[in-house]
């Protein structure tokens, strides 16, 4: 089974301009596909921009609306699965999620944030329940979280013994936190043996200033692609092959003893 060649899409794009961000997606997936990729990842609330403010409401979707079928149609167009970030919109509720699109324009997967970050996040969107939600894509088990579901060790160790192979990870990560990019994914890859795909936006955006560093971290621990602090598509491969080796030399998920580990929940 060949590598799947990842795309990250490191961008605030244009807050509050859906119209422009679909635009901005458009030409990314256009250039990531003659890239050889077969998957683009975007960052946290893409769609809409993150610090909207009060006009949250107004821009959140359904999971099935216009925007949705915009991003299928840029899918099919560039024969490339694609992963964005957007408000969506669930009867009364309003949930930070997710989307997986398929290459032909299927919606293969949607995921909504479970731990809320501040209090711009606590006001808005309502926290989803489902930790694992996953997919199927190019051999590999895909998995999907946002942002600050990355940095509880509960959540990722789930993925693990779900037996995700790339976990995608739309954020929004902001000054100071720039470690959680540089040493926390990493390590949580490494941990888990598994990719993470860890996708951010750039740059001052209202009262946040987003640090960019975006990264494809491996299960052996190692980056295999790294943006820098500003708007960037970078790519790395996800291997099938590598994903064997170095979860046969690493114990973690072997040795674990589940028992002890009552006190947790």
């Amino acid at each position: 089974m060949p590598p799947l060649r990842t795309a990250l899409l490191q961008s605030s794009g244009r807050p509050g301009d859906v119209a422009g961000n679909l635009d901005a997606l458009d030409e990314a997936a256009g250039r990531a596909a003659a890239s050889g990729a077969g998957l683009l990842v975007c960052p946290e609330l893409f769609l809409t921009g993150y610090a909207i403010g009060d006009d949250v409401p107004r821009l959140a979707e359904p999971a099935d609306g216009a925007s949705a079928r915009a991003v299928a149609d840029i899918a099919v167009r560039h024969g490339i699965a694609v992963l964005y970030g957007y408000p969506e919109r669930h009867g009364e509720q309003i949930h930070n999620a997710a989307q997986l699109i398929g290459a032909e324009g299927q919606r293969l997967a949607n995921y909504r944030k479970t731990h809320l970050f501040g209090c711009f996040e606590q006001k808005w969107f309502t926290p989803g329940d489902t930790p694992v939600v996953q997919a199927e894509l190019a051999g590999l088990r895909i998995g999907i979280m946002i942002c600050y579901d990355v940095e509880f060790p509960e959540n990722v160790r789930a993925h693990a013994l779900a037996g995700t192979d790339l976990l995608l990870v739309p954020t929004a990560q902001m000054h100071p936190f720039q470690f959680v990019a540089e040493s926390l994914v990493p390590v949580r890859a490494f941990e888990n043996q598994l990719y993470i795909a860890y996708v951010n936006r750039t740059g001052p955006e209202g009262e946040f200033e987003f640090v960019g560093l975006s990264c494809l971290a491996g299960p052996d621990g190692t980056v295999r692609a790294r943006a820098g602090r500003g708007t960037e598509l970078v790519t790395g491969d996800a291997d099938p092959a590598l994903l064997r080796a170095s979860r046969e030399n690493n114990p973690y998920l072997r040795d674990r003893r589940p028992a002890l580990y009552h006190s947790l929940v």
